[in-house]
């Protein structure tokens, strides 16, 4: 995302409408964004003037208490309670560019971090997190996501989406930043680049080493805008106008269809097919780095391959319909699955059935739910294509008898782990058996082949 922002600003400050193919036009594209610098300070990462920017890093207005940081993992965005899982301060032989990347994900992904550390206006609260969701070329015979195609076909998206250069502030960081003033939202270009912590490199002999301080307030007065700035990767909420929030959640299918296909959601820009690219294979690509209060919970990532065939069909209406379907076909055979191991964990008694007994089951539906979210997409292409009713039954059919397989799997799996009396323990597998397959039986109805037939 930040190069892709980058490269859009700095082509239209240098007058340009194609993409460069060597350092010096690029270099002069990147000097035209910063007239007022003519030796280049803010794209060096160490300026030893501390009134001047360095690249991300603003100028120190004087006065601020100052705390080293040693190495970039400890700059980075990463939080790890007590230091258990993920070590901290280990970079010690780190290289330039290990700064860079911590200095691009920290100024503009980061969230708030206690008193004094804000994070950035791009996201829906400081608990939340940036969110890209957007579609990438694929190789036609790899069928792999080339970072460079992305980068392009991101970058010629916005330049022609933009039509001309926006006005508003684009380099945050080389903005005067003293006292505890925010900047205005509405003074930004859409695609300024944020930084939303004091961070300064010092001159240093020795290893390279960072130095932080804290603000009074946010570097952008963000917060009533819920997160809904005008990303070209963000989904938007329709209802409440506010941008995705992952927290504890991956990229599952049901988030992805209601994305997708629920209505209540607005697709970023770059989410959406170009003229274009109706006849390639693309991927949807969908990733933030998941955060919640004071905690991260890791970089969730999924790419989806969508065949060429698709890539046309996928954002029309036709869809809907097939997705809400193959939906409940996965909740009718979930529910068969959480029925019959709760029978089984009452004892055989569906009279006595609580919710204690419905929990025992939670370990075998995940399981199912994990199959069914590797086969829901494909199973979306296959019903996409189809040209006739009867064609979309047969794949019903197929897809509802592995899940049922995967769900009679899934029962006998579990069945050891659900404590029972041994004198009633052939009554309750029995029973629980019979009330899984009696819900599977209700979900295949008019698909068998005859009345009666085993699923």
């Amino acid at each position: 995302m930040f190069l892709v922002q980058l490269g859009v600003l700095a082509l239209e400050a240098a007058g340009r409408d194609d993409l460069p193919e060597d350092e010096a036009r690029w270099r002069a594209a990147l000097s035209a964004l910063t007239p007022d610098f003519p030796t280049g300070e803010p794209w060096h990462l160490v300026v030893a003037e501390r009134s001047k920017p360095a690249f991300l890093q603003p100028p120190d207005p004087g006065g601020l208490k100052w705390t080293e940081v040693a190495t970039p993992d400890a700059l980075d965005m990463l939080i790890t309670a007590r230091n258990h899982d993920v070590k901290r301060d280990i970079a010690m032989n780190a290289a330039p560019q290990d700064w860079v990347f911590a200095l691009v994900s920290l100024q503009t992904m980061e969230g708030f971090g206690g008193a004094g550390n804000y994070g950035i206006a791009r996201m829906n609260g400081g608990s939340s997190s940036r969110v890209l969701m957007g579609l990438a070329p694929l190789a036609e015979k790899t069928a792999e996501v080339s970072a460079s195609d992305w980068w392009r076909r991101d970058l010629v998206s916005l330049i022609q989406s933009r039509a001309s250069a926006q006005s508003g502030h684009k380099l945050l960081w080389i903005l005067p930043w003293a006292g505890d003033v925010s900047l205005d939202l509405a003074s930004l270009d859409p695609l300024a680049l944020e930084v939303c912590r004091r961070i300064r490199m010092p001159t240093t002999a020795g290893p390279l080493r960072a130095e932080r301080s804290t603000s009074g307030a946010a570097r952008v007065a963000g917060k009533d805008a819920k997160g809904n700035t005008g990303d070209p990767w963000a989904p938007v909420q329709l209802k409440d106008s506010k941008s995705l929030t992952l927290g504890d959640r991956d990229w599952t299918y049901d988030l992805l269809v209601s994305l997708l296909y629920s209505g209540e959601w607005r697709l970023p820009l770059l989410a959406r097919a170009q003229r274009d690219e109706e006849t390639r294979p693309m991927a949807l690509i969908a990733e933030a780095f998941a955060r919640g209060n004071s905690k991260t919970d890791g970089f969730k990532s999924r790419v989806i391959p969508i065949p060429k065939a698709m890539v046309a069909e996928m954002f029309g209406t036709r869809p809907v319909p097939l997705a809400r379907d193959i939906l409940e076909d996965i909740k009718a055979i979930d529910q068969s699955l959480r029925n019959g191991l709760a029978t089984v964990a009452a004892g055989g008694d569906r009279g006595k059935l609580k919710e204690e007994h419905y929990m025992r089951s939670r370990p075998a539906r995940a399981e199912l739910r994990h199959q069914a979210d590797r086969m829901f997409f494909p199973e979306l292409w296959s019903r996409l294509g189809a040209t006739r009713t009867e064609d979309i039954a047969t794949f019903r059919r197929a897809f509802l008898e592995r899940l049922a397989a995967i769900a009679r799997s899934e029962f006998s799996a579990a069945l050891s782990g659900i404590p029972c009396a041994s004198l009633m323990r052939p009554r309750a597998e029995l029973r629980g058996r019979e009330a899984m397959e009696r819900g599977i039986r209700f979900a295949m109805q008019g698909l068998i082949p005859q009345e009666g037939a085993h699923v």
